[in-house]
């Protein structure tokens, strides 16, 4: 393990941190990109007394459910 450690601390900074940095930032608007589409999403069992969050702006649709109905 100290070999290991060793190693890891001898090699240097070789990657690049424009490369790390669009990771971070990648990773971010991934999160906060996916939180506002689960909040506008149809909420699961359980969940649909929640209130949206002041952040998470609303999204209009033109389709009202998604489940369609069966015709008789």
């Amino acid at each position: 393990m100290h070999l290991l450690m060793e190693v890891a601390t001898n090699t240097g900074h070789n990657f690049p941190l424009a490369f790390t940095a669009v990771y971070v930032v990648g990773f971010i608007a991934a999160v906060g990109i996916g939180s506002i589409a689960w909040y506008n999403s149809k909420r699961p069992a359980g969940w649909e007394s929640k209130d949206r969050p002041d952040f998470v702006p609303k999204v209009e649709t033109d389709d009202k459910s998604s489940v369609s109905e069966p015709k008789s």
